[in-house]
């Protein structure tokens, strides 16, 4: 097993990668829980042992279920089952899960462990790490949320192999996300199997790093949303076959292509994330229907638009934060991506 530290102080934990992570969660568990809560979904085969009393919550499946109503159902769930701070809540699944789980357990009696058990690439080596949790309302990702860190995260390699092409793709997203902040630089993992312990534990380290130094997205953590002020526009605005991950992807061509229009990279940059972001399968423009007009108003309803549209970009400094983006700008860029 490859253990990874996210250094938080008194809130500090393990991300645990490798084959059959997943039965280690006994040892894992808060010392004296009593009884583990355990959400999934009906379509997620894992199944886990706490090694105490336990019972199984389902949530639904697809972005619809991301919403507060989903959260109140939960804790009225585990209100009726008696569920205490003394317990825990286990979270199996991917990214959804452990984003409503995460919330729910954040705010049901104040505060309840977590544990995630992270069963997709994409929740591997981002969603269930950082503490992030929350949930959609119709005019915004992840609007309703807070910082709720795990006790642990178990990321089992071995059910990567069963998930289905898409949803491995799915991950390939945020994998690409990684390679521009620093999966590539000299002496990282070499990206021979992206399904590797190897890889998942050298992308959580990226973000535990970052995540160590801005906990609650003062200021450096926004690096890590590379690609998504699109990505979530895409989500929201509806009626797109998109996954986050895939959604994500024309986000980071997007950022890119924004970046050389304000000057900030060159046209070999741009060729780059193309290259990166294609040879995944995955998509480079915006899908059919999309409208520029939808997509910039739902950029600006995004968490980081506090000075005007505001962007993830990469430049001479690396990515950063990029304040007050001229409208213009944004929708000539998108114009440019049928």
């Amino acid at each position: 097993m490859i253990v990874v530290p996210v250094d938080l102080g008194d809130r500090s934990y393990d991300v645990v990668v490798g084959e059959g992570a997943r039965h280690h969660l006994a040892a894992v568990l808060p010392v004296g829980a009593g009884r583990a809560a355990i959400v999934t979904q009906p379509g997620i085969s894992v199944t886990v042992d706490p090694g105490c009393e336990s019972e199984v919550f389902f949530i639904g499946d697809g972005e619809e279920a991301k919403s507060m109503a989903t959260v109140e159902d939960l804790c009225r769930q585990w209100s009726r089952w008696g569920l205490t701070r003394g317990d825990v809540v286990v979270a199996v699944g991917g990214g959804l899960v452990t984003d409503v789980a995460g919330f729910a357990a954040s705010i049901y009696h104040r505060g309840v462990p977590v544990v995630f058990v992270a069963t997709t690439l994409l929740g591997q080596i981002d969603a269930a790490i950082g503490g992030k949790t929350g949930v959609n309302l119709p005019e915004g990702k992840n609007l309703v949320g807070s910082f709720w860190q795990p006790s642990c995260v178990l990321c089992d390699t071995e059910v990567l192999r069963t998930l289905p092409e898409r949803e491995i793709r799915n991950g390939f997203g945020e994998l690409a996300k990684y390679r521009f902040l620093g999966l590539d630089t000299p002496g990282a993992t070499t990206i021979e199997d992206p399904l590797l312990a190897e890889t998942v534990a050298a992308c959580v380290g990226i973000k535990a790093a970052v995540v160590a130094a801005d906990e609650r997205e003062a200021g450096r953590r926004a690096i890590l949303n590379y690609g998504h002020t699109l990505a979530h526009a895409l989500e929201i605005d509806g009626g797109f076959d998109l996954r986050h991950g895939e959604a994500v992807a024309i986000g980071l061509v997007f950022a890119a292509r924004l970046g050389r229009a304000l000057g900030r990279v060159d046209d070999a940059a741009v060729a780059r994330h193309e290259s990166i972001v294609g040879g995944y399968g995955l998509p480079t423009r915006l899908p059919s229907g999309a409208t520029v007009g939808s997509l910039v108003s739902l950029m600006g309803r995004d968490k980081k638009a506090i000075d005007g549209l505001t962007f993830v970009l990469d430049g001479p400094d690396g990515v950063e934060t990029v304040p007050n983006v001229d409208t213009a700008v944004v929708a000539r860029v998108l114009e440019e991506m049928p």
